[in-house]
């Protein structure tokens, strides 16, 4: 049994991914950073673990990745100030990075965006700016590590039901979308498909199952 642990683990892909997860077999912890939300990540079946990864020190974040196989990252700062966002999108995720490299934690699954590109339009000063930077940026410095990572980049974000369907796109023109649910079955598969390492998946909602996307 492989060990899994999901930093941001109260999100709506990560509760609905470490669920999954828990079905198929995986001994899985999530990091939460609210305590209040205690019940909703036991209720997955995860192990809940309370840890706030904006303030946690790299020494900290290495003691927690500690004897897991793989790391999904699925936090984020959910909007407010740019200065939170480039804290939790970018530097937190990076020190995260660092941290399974220093604890032995291979697999690294990133949870981005897809229009987190060079060259992506958003202007500095529009409010989207230091988030879309910020995943770019940690997107880079994973590429550049040696983790074996997976690097999942959908586009806008749904609450609809989960299709199980998926086409994989680059910069689209329009905007697509995509159910957290099926991001979170995407997260699961690529957990097992060796050929998704060191890959980037950019993908929408569409007609493809997603094992069968995964393998082209």
């Amino acid at each position: 049994m492989s060990k899994t642990i999901i930093i941001g683990g109260h999100g709506k892909v990560a509760l609905r991914l470490a669920a999954r997860i828990v079905e198929q077999g995986e001994d899985v912890t999530s990091v939460f950073r609210n305590p209040d939300h205690e019940s909703e990540v036991a209720e997955t079946g995860a192990k809940p673990q309370l840890g706030d990864i904006e303030q946690m020190s790299l020494e900290e974040i290495t003691d927690v990745l500690r004897g897991h196989d793989a790391v999904v990252w699925a936090a984020g700062a959910g909007g407010g100030s740019s200065e939170r966002t480039y804290a939790v999108d970018r530097d937190a995720a990076i020190r995260t990075m660092g941290a399974a490299q220093a604890a032995g934690a291979d697999r690294f699954v990133l949870v981005s965006y897809l229009r987190a590109r060079p060259g992506h339009g958003v202007a500095p000063d529009e409010p989207f700016y230091p988030y879309i930077e910020a995943k770019k940026a940690a997107e880079e410095h994973l590429r550049a590590t040696d983790l074996d990572y997976t690097i999942l980049a959908p586009d806008y974000l749904t609450s609809e039901e989960p299709t199980g369907r998926i086409d994989l796109i680059l910069f689209p023109a329009q905007e697509s979308y995509v159910s957290r649910g099926d991001v979170a079955a995407v997260a699961a598969a690529v957990l097992a498909e060796s050929s998704a390492r060191r890959r980037t998946i950019s993908f929408r909602g569409g007609e493809t199952p997603i094992a069968e996307a995964l393998r082209i």
